[in-house]
C-alpha cells in the first residue's frame, strides 16, 4: 500500500521563485527544515489561535516546541493576508504537523501545511500587485474570510461605480441639464391653486339664483303694468 497512498509528510513541488537554488539543493534543505508554511488562513485568524493549534504537535520534553510564528501581512496595509510561517526547534515536529494538522479546520477553513526552505526577512509580505497574496489577486469568487471579492474584481467594481458617478455628474452639470418638462410641476401647482380658489356650487347658490331670477321677472311685470 505504500506505493498507493502518498505520505502525508512529503513536501509539495512548490519552488520559491525568489530562492535562487537548484532542485537538489532545495530537496536537501527541506529534508532538514523546521519551518512550515501555513496557507488558506482567514484574515481574522490570530497568532494566538495558530499557537494553540500548532503546539499540539510540539515536543517540549524532547527539546522541541514552537520557536516563533511569523504572520503574513499585506504589503500596503500591514494587516494579516491569509498565511503565516511556523518555525519549530526540530524537523520531527514539522513533519508531525504535516501529518496531523494539514487539512484540518481552523476558523472554519481547511488549512494546509508545507515544509519551507526557511524564513527570511521580507517574506512575511504578500507578493500580489495589491499588497496581498497572488491567489487573492485573481480570485473571482466571494470569500468573506479573505476580504470578500478578489483584488481585480474589486478594482473593476470601483471603476464601474466611478464611471457611473461621472455619467450622472455630466447629466446634472452639462448643457441642457434641466430635463424637458421640468416646468410641468409649476403648471400643475397653479392648476391646483386655481381649483382651490374656485368654491364649488352649493344648494344655497342655486336657491339664491332662483330667487334673484323670480324677483327680476316680478320687477319686469310691475314695470309693464305701470307703463
Amino acid at each position: 500500500m505504500a506505493h498507493v497512498v502518498a505520505p502525508l509528510d512529503q513536501p509539495s513541488n512548490y519552488k520559491d521563485s525568489q530562492a535562487r537554488i537548484d532542485r537538489l539543493k532545495q530537496v536537501d534543505i527541506l529534508s532538514k527544515s523546521t519551518t512550515l508554511y501555513i496557507g488558506n488562513l482567514s484574515f481574522y485568524t490570530t497568532e494566538e489561535q495558530i499557537y494553540e493549534l500548532f503546539t499540539k504537535c510540539a515536543s517540549p520534553e524532547d527539546g522541541g516546541g514552537i520557536k516563533r510564528i511569523i504572520m503574513g501581512l499585506d504589503r500596503n496595509t500591514r494587516t494579516p493576508c491569509g498565511f503565516c510561517f511556523v518555525e519549530y526547534y526540530t524537523h520531527a515536529e514539522a513533519l508531525a504537523c504535516m501529518r496531523y494538522i494539514s487539512g484540518s479546520k481552523l476558523d472554519e477553513r481547511v488549512i494546509r501545511c508545507d515544509l519551507d526552505l526557511g524564513y527570511k526577512e521580507g517574506r512575511q509580505f504578500g507578493r500580489g500587485k495589491s499588497g496581498g497574496q497572488v491567489r487573492d489577486e485573481h480570485r473571482q469568487d466571494y470569500d468573506p474570510g479573505r476580504g470578500g471579492w478578489g483584488a481585480q474584481a474589486q478594482r473593476m467594481e470601483i471603476e464601474r461605480r466611478r464611471e457611473a458617478e461621472e455619467r450622472y455628474a455630466d447629466v446634472q452639470e452639462g448643457p441642457g441639464a434641466v430635463a424637458t418638462g421640468g416646468g410641468d410641476w409649476k403648471e400643475a401647482e397653479n392648476n391646483v391653486v386655481e381649483v382651490k380658489l374656485k368654491r364649488p356650487r352649493s344648494l344655497d347658490d342655486e336657491g339664491d339664483n332662483m330667487r334673484m331670477g323670480h324677483r327680476t321677472r316680478l320687477d319686469e311685470d310691475f314695470d309693464g303694468e305701470r307703463m
